[in-house]
């Protein structure tokens, strides 16, 4: 029996389906694979991602993250992750104030008071941990600190998943993904301006009054678009990662109950967990890339010009770096590489001590929930998006 084609294609409903089968196809057979007629590369192996992700001078951020806006050469609105420095080290460090390790254990209350109320209106006997807990929350958490008022915080979940949604081939942005970014940013927009009237206690008052360094060097505000942009991005990145983990979490402890038995009778392991989940089934599946000049990397050269694939969910599964990478288990040895799961260079993840403290709190209370519990397979419903991978259905019986 003949092996299939390699094909890596973003976009299809295989790839949807399972990437992973993918990733370790091209780590194995093509780890510079490139797309002929889409004319693009991907890295999958730990050496090659981590170092691409560290090497900004020569893979650039600044003609976006997907293939659609890196290969169209249009420079997006103006965000931290669509830049290179030293605009990006100047953003960068003005929003590391808003998530100081005191900004995000001043969180903790907001966190546990709102995954406390979620699971106590949840329905054991019918109970979707994705529609009812983990999608509901995260965005909560997130918005609140940005200053979106209340009865806007789901609407603004919506728009994100409306924006990143991918039908089977789309590549590029439709008339639906373009309507929800439209609004989203009016919405931000909009907000800006209020505050611009009345500051309040949160982020976008705080980066009204920001100053960073300009141009010729002098200090300068920041403008509607800046900010506009800023709070969209952490919106979704806010929402996004954590919704999607923490139902990816459940399914894979169903389907490794030996690795949740362990949380249930040593709570300690949580933080270790919630590692091995951002390695094993890390929602960002991947980030592009645009060339600037030829870059020799440990498996081959890439040439100059290509929009690049640094896949960080296929690198953080490589058995190069990690012993049984494609194992699941929450006590492997965590210093033998790099984990990849919310990015690493100079465009890791701003979010990701508030991610991993979210998760961390939801799993410690999905615990005492539902200790014992089976989780529904054949009503499993995967998402089909731009670069983000997880469940937007995950029903479960919790069992007496």
């Amino acid at each position: 029996m003949t092996t299939p084609r390699l094909v890596f294609n973003p976009v299809s409903q295989d790839y949807f389906d399972n990437p992973y089968e993918i990733y370790r196809r091209m780590r194995d057979e093509a780890p510079l694979y490139y797309d002929e007629e889409e004319d693009f590369y991907a890295l999958t192996r730990h050496a090659d991602v981590a170092a691409a992700f560290k090497d900004h001078e020569a893979f650039s951020s600044a003609r976006g993250c997907d293939l659609g806006m890196v290969r169209s050469g249009e420079v997006p609105q103006k965000s931290i992750i669509f830049m290179d420095p030293p605009d990006h080290r100047h953003m960068r460090s003005l929003l590391n104030k808003a998530f100081t390790p005191r900004a995000i254990q001043s969180q903790r209350e907001t966190v546990v008071e709102l995954v406390r109320h979620y699971l106590a209106e949840a329905d054991p006997d019918h109970f979707d941990v994705v529609q009812d807990f983990s999608g509901p929350f995260p965005v909560e958490v997130i918005t609140r600190m940005a200053g979106v008022p209340e009865d806007f915080r789901q609407q603004v979940r919506h728009w994100i998943d409306t924006s990143l949604h991918r039908k089977p081939g789309q590549i590029d942005m439709d008339d639906e993904n373009m309507q929800a970014t439209i609004d989203s940013g009016m919405y931000y927009y909009g907000l800006v301006q209020e505050r611009r009237k009345n500051p309040q206690d949160d982020m976008i008052s705080r980066l009204i009054a920001a100053e960073i360094p300009g141009e010729d060097g002098s200090l300068r505000k920041l403008d509607d678009i800046e900010i506009t942009g800023f709070t969209t991005l952490l919106g979704g990145a806010g929402a996004e990662t954590v919704t999607k983990l923490v139902g990816s979490a459940v399914v894979e402890f169903a389907r490794h109950p030996e690795q949740w038995q362990k949380l249930l009778e040593d709570r300690s392991k949580i933080p270790d967990a919630v590692e091995e989940l951002l390695r094993y089934v890390g929602p960002v599946q991947y980030n592009v890339r645009y060339s600037l000049k030829d870059v020799e990397l440990p498996s081959g050269t890439v040439p100059a010009h290509k929009p690049v694939f640094l896949m960080g969910a296929a690198a953080n599964r490589d058995p190069r770096a990690f012993d049984d990478g494609e194992t699941f288990d929450i006590d492997r040895d965590r210093t033998q590489a790099q984990n990849l799961g919310l990015g690493y260079g100079i465009h890791s993840c701003l979010g990701a001590a508030l991610a991993r403290m979210e998760t961390a709190i939801a799993l410690e209370h999905l615990l005492d929930f539902m200790p014992r519990f089976e989780v529904d397979f054949d009503g499993l419903a995967r998402v089909s998006m731009q670069n983000v991978a997880g469940y937007h259905h995950v029903p479960v019986t919790v069992l007496r």
